[in-house]
């Protein structure tokens, strides 16, 4: 499905109230979106879910607001970066999101070669959880850029848009990210 696709669909919603036009942006952003959530939240799948559908639902209700000025896909991640945070500064008092969530239960995207060189396969619980525990050493900055570059493939122009974080920001996010990660496996035995 392509971006014409994606905006005519969201046309559809938005003027005619369809639903299964809805339905097929949810069923082609899902997983990425979800994914987003899992790494965000060091392998929570359940928090990754609920953060999922509170986005899919927010963007359903604002669809209206979509005016094109970016993809559909860049005003969705927008949405759920927001969702994110927002739950994050709702947790604050209580539970630090850095310390909740670490244990891995899904397969690491073949993109975390690209941060810290490590090839994890489905199999490999030990090292998924390693990655994760890495990944838990960063700020959710770092966190954020981190996910959205290497493992969703975005450009730093398009997290540079959906944070709102000038492209020099999101570039050192990712600088300093990338060195903790790979600082923290080194430490916990990776060459």
């Amino acid at each position: 499905m392509s971006q014409a696709e994606d905006l005519a669909l969201v046309a559809r919603v938005t003027l005619m109230h369809d639903n299964r036009a809805f339905d097929r942006l949810v069923r082609k952003y899902q997983s990425p979106v979800r994914r987003f959530f899992l790494h965000q939240t060091c392998g929570d799948d359940a928090l990754a879910d609920d953060l999922a559908q509170d986005t899919f639902i927010k963007a359903y209700t604002g669809i209206a607001g979509f005016r094109g000025l970016s993809s559909f896909s860049t005003w969705l991640y927008r949405i759920a970066y927001n969702v994110f945070y927002d739950y994050v500064r709702s947790r604050k008092e209580t539970v630090d999101l850095d310390a909740a969530g670490v244990e891995a239960r899904q397969a690491m995207e073949q993109g975390m070669r690209q941060v810290v060189g490590l090839a994890v396969g489905p199999d490999d619980v030990g090292r998924r959880m390693d990655i994760y525990r890495a990944l838990g050493q960063l700020t959710e900055p770092e966190r954020t850029c981190i996910t959205l570059f290497y493992l969703e493939d975005l450009s730093i122009e398009r997290i540079s848009h959906i944070s709102g974080w000038p492209q020099g920001t999101v570039k050192s996010h990712l600088s300093r990210g990338k060195k903790k990660m790979a600082n923290y496996l080194k430490q916990n035995g990776y060459g």
